[in-house]
């Protein structure tokens, strides 16, 4: 698929990648951009053009935010016209752990020593930890991008990964008030989170799982277990069944006197079990700060905005019988999704963000001490690091065409990298270099789906 714009850089329906090769070659088109590959149309404006009504589906994680473009046909049918996920960049926090061990340690070697002031140490409302901003800025981007190059009219977006208490009738109450048409799938949806999706006993992974309770629930031998999330693991059947209504010590116990391999295994894992019941997940927590402030951005672009529940995205993907991947689920985002769902996408984007470089001017030794300083200088004879480059060199080691990112140097002979982030090519004179596209912070890519 490739995205097409008028002549005035609006955004009109895509086009196949035949139909954008046609147009290029009777000049009709020029080529707007690389990546995302986009053309301009020459004649064509979208006042006299005919738009379908295209959804935006956000399935938000704390580390893929999942991404599809559906073209609605009434409340009946929907298809999937571009699929793919958004890779947030990672490290902020520690980027800047690390910078603010640099600092104290310059100003203790180098300045006064005086008391510090708390006075001044205030935040807005409405604040965030820079890393979680960043998660919620770059969801962002994406939406502006998407928007930028096709007719988006509404978005959908996963608001709440888990949510016990669903009203499904006003007049419900007591403990209806917690058992709605989801209340199975958010329980499982949070144990399969916690838990991995695997066996908590024996890490067994694709098999039947069962909710178990880890201390049982038996009044006639003493067992006082609950159905509280706390005392709930995920266990495959051969565990349940082993485990019975036996309390964790009393079954501890009896593995430790059997030399079966994964009696063995399961004595092993089962005290790390017992730290992990009431350990917080802390993607959940991520999601659960950063939704409200996702909802509201997506809300001030003035476009319709739905939200959904994240049991609710699982029963739908599992009803359309299609696998657990990013993107699928955000198919299957909120209530406008249709019985009848199309999915025909042969490749899927990935998207990652990649930042536009470091603000640290002193690199230091693995011991944090400084050992030389960076020029205040990023654009280098009109190239600077990770923009898209073409290379033709006449001889010599590299001779040939290639092309990728560059990685400048202040002598002016620079590095290609792949895709992949591996050096193609080494100490390149720069006038060997054509510039493809500037450097946006963001790296894409296409795979096929498999």
């Amino acid at each position: 698929m490739v995205f097409v714009l008028d002549k005035h850089k609006k955004p009109l329906m895509p086009c196949s990648e035949k139909r954008a090769r046609q147009l290029l070659q009777r000049k009709r088109a020029v080529v707007h951009k690389m990546q995302p590959f986009t053309i301009r149309l020459k004649d064509r404006i979208v006042e006299k053009s005919q738009l379908q009504p295209l959804r935006l589906k956000l399935d938000s994680g704390s580390k893929i935010t999942g991404f599809a473009v559906l073209r609605e046909y009434g409340t009946e049918k929907s298809v999937a016209i571009l699929m793919g996920e958004l890779h947030h960049k990672p490290g902020i926090k520690t980027g800047l752990d690390n910078r603010r061990a640099l600092r104290r340690s310059r100003r203790n070697r180098k300045t006064r020593y005086r008391k510090p002031r708390f006075i001044n140490r205030t935040r807005r409302q409405g604040w965030l930890p820079p890393s979680l901003r960043a998660r919620v800025n770059q969801t962002l981007s994406v939406v502006t991008k998407l928007r930028n190059v096709l007719p988006i009219i509404t978005i959908s977006t996963e608001h709440v990964k888990f949510d016990t208490q669903l009203i499904q009738s006003p007049n419900i109450s007591s403990i209806e008030y917690q058992q709605g048409e989801l209340f199975g799938y958010e329980v499982k949806e949070y144990l399969l989170e916690k838990w991995r999706h695997r066996c908590a006993y024996c890490h067994e992974t694709n098999v039947p799982l069962h909710v178990e309770h880890v201390i049982p629930r038996n009044p006639k031998r003493g067992c006082k277990g609950t159905n509280r999330i706390s005392n709930l693991a995920l266990a495959c059947k051969p565990c349940n069944d082993a485990k019975n209504n036996l309390q964790p010590v009393e079954w501890l116990g009896q593995l430790m006197c059997t030399k079966k391999a994964i009696d063995q295994k399961r004595a092993k894992n089962l005290p790390e079990v017992l730290k992990q019941l009431k350990t917080p997940l802390k993607d959940a927590a991520i999601m659960n700060i950063t939704r409200w402030e996702l909802l509201n951005c997506l809300k001030k672009l003035g476009l319709s905005v739905e939200s959904g529940t994240g049991a609710r995205t699982k029963k739908q993907r599992i009803e359309h019988k299609l696998p657990k991947t990013h993107y699928y689920d955000a198919c299957c985002v909120g209530p406008s999704t249709p019985q009848n769902l199309v999915t025909l996408q042969k490749y899927v984007l990935i998207w990652k963000a990649i930042g536009r470089g470091t603000r640290q001017m002193c690199n230091t030794d693995k011991y944090g001490f400084p050992k030389g300083h960076r020029q205040n200088k990023k654009n280098h004879f009109g190239f600077q690091t990770n923009d898209m480059v073409k290379a033709d060199i006449p001889r010599g080691k590299y001779q040939g065409n290639h092309a990728g990112r560059v990685a400048v140097r202040t002598s002016g002979y620079f590095d290609i990298k792949n895709i992949t982030g591996n050096r193609i090519c080494q100490g390149i004179n720069h006038k060997y270099f054509q510039l493809s596209q500037r450097a946006d912070g963001w790296q894409y890519e296409k795979i096929k789906i498999t």
